[in-house]
């Protein structure tokens, strides 16, 4: 059975090792195994307090993540590392660098001998994730990884030569990060990280899933946010067309499609959500990803006709039914999908209202698959009631739906007292 609620263990913080006084105001050339290129610089703070100001951050990339109002930690000084692996695609330009594959890497001057590492949710950048992680876990002491992923935007599916290649793209990026941090620390600190958790919301948290079935020996544990599922049964592109034909029957006052609605697996009490996600949300993603596994769909075209309606036919996304596409598109969404094999310690967050990766199509699933795959004690899965896919959305029902931050880092808590149970303070 899984948790509906969080108990907030007692925080065991590992003995923080600081920076020598040297290396706080001497010059900085951090150097990151493998990347083809790195500029570093001392910051007075690594949090988006001081990094927005110094433009080691990029607001844009984090923009809708949280609930207005809300407030992050800050003044954590120590050193920031920004670059780029080798890749050929070009659709990051942060920096006007024009290049994907790239990083950021942030090193406090206090150190708790831990690494947090994580990618972005969606199609975001590398920073998409510094006030709801980056912020929170400096503050904790943790030296902080995040990568773009390999690729970004609306047209990841030109990145690769078969269908599947950009997603598996981004599993190979987080484990490149994340052997190179740790290289990275060991040069700046002198001495490796004693644990290292991988963390993400929603595209975010299912690379944290992967890592965990694939790369184990690389982390500690890892803490999930509303994580997207690929599955063989086709995850989002099994749930998104549903949604984009019966919703606007639904806003029209259909109670059949309504009740079709909450059969796809869409919160009841998420309505208020709807029509920001057909806007915004589902028909996007579900183009966007149709056009990675299964670009035959829409023939020439990539990724189909923005909120074609139903019965339009072939090459609409609305009108997408995954179990009957050809074999061909079931290997390719294979190729990508869990298994619930994780191999380290999960913790799973999962907000009850989700209405982009709702419970009964995500993090229900990958519970069982999880207890089906013999590795139920390596997993806790708990809903927040009231959670949205983002907290930016908690604008658009205040009644009923609340932030899931403090969710995050009460479970990065209890990850620590769970997979660290000798730490002392």
């Amino acid at each position: 059975m899984y948790l509906r609620s969080l108990a907030i263990a007692p925080l065991l913080m590992a003995t923080v090792l600081a920076v020598p006084a040297a290396a706080r105001t001497g010059p900085v050339d951090v150097r990151v195994p493998g990347a083809e290129y790195t500029v570093s610089a001392r910051l007075a703070d690594l949090t988006t307090t001081g990094t927005r100001l110094t433009g080691h951050t990029d607001p844009a990339d984090w923009a809708g993540l949280e609930a207005p109002g809300t407030t992050t930690p800050s003044a954590v000084p120590g050193v920031q590392v920004d670059g780029y692996f080798p890749d050929t695609s070009k659709t990051n330009t942060n920096h006007g660098w024009n290049h994907d594959s790239q990083f950021v890497i942030r090193l406090p001057d206090h150190w708790n001998g831990g690494l947090v590492v994580a990618g972005p949710p969606g199609l975001r950048e590398q920073y998409a994730n510094d006030r709801i992680i980056s912020d929170q876990v400096l503050a904790k002491g943790y030296a902080y990884a995040a990568t773009d992923k390999g690729n970004t935007g609306p047209e990841i599916y030109k990145d690769g030569d078969r269908p599947g290649d950009a997603v598996m793209e981004w599993h190979r990026r987080v484990t490149e990060l994340t052997v190179a941090a740790k290289q990275v620390t060991d040069r700046h600190y002198g001495r490796t990280p004693r644990f290292t958790y991988a963390a993400g919301l929603s595209a975010g948290g299912y690379l944290v899933r992967w890592q965990l079935e694939h790369r184990p020996s690389l982390y500690t544990g890892g803490l999930d946010w509303n994580a997207l599922t690929f599955t063989a049964d086709g995850g989002l592109l099994a749930t998104l067309p549903p949604a984009l034909r019966a919703y606007p029957r639904a806003k029209e006052g259909d109670r059949s499609a309504h009740a079709a609605m909450l059969a796809a697996g869409y919160p009841e009490g998420s309505e208020r959500q709807w029509e920001w996600h057909h806007k915004n949300q589902w028909d996007l993603l579900q183009r966007v990803v149709r056009e990675e596994l299964d670009p035959g769909y829409d023939g020439p075209a990539q990724a189909g006709t923005p909120l074609c309606p139903e019965g339009t036919g072939a090459g609409c996304d609305t009108d997408y039914h995954f179990a009957s596409r050809p074999r061909a598109v079931h290997k390719a969404v294979k190729r990508i999908a869990l298994t619930g094999s994780i191999r380290r310690p999960l913790i799973s967050i999962q907000g009850s209202l989700d209405a982009l990766t709702p419970p009964a199509a995500f993090g229900d699933v990958y519970h069982r698959m999880v207890t089906n795959a013999g590795r139920a004690g390596l997993h806790r899965y708990v809903m927040v009631p009231g959670g949205a896919h983002t907290d930016g959305l908690v604008v658009l029902d205040q009644d009923h739906l609340r932030p899931m931050l403090g969710n995050f880092t009460a479970a990065l808590s209890d990850l620590e007292a769970w997979t660290r149970p000798t730490s002392t303070s």
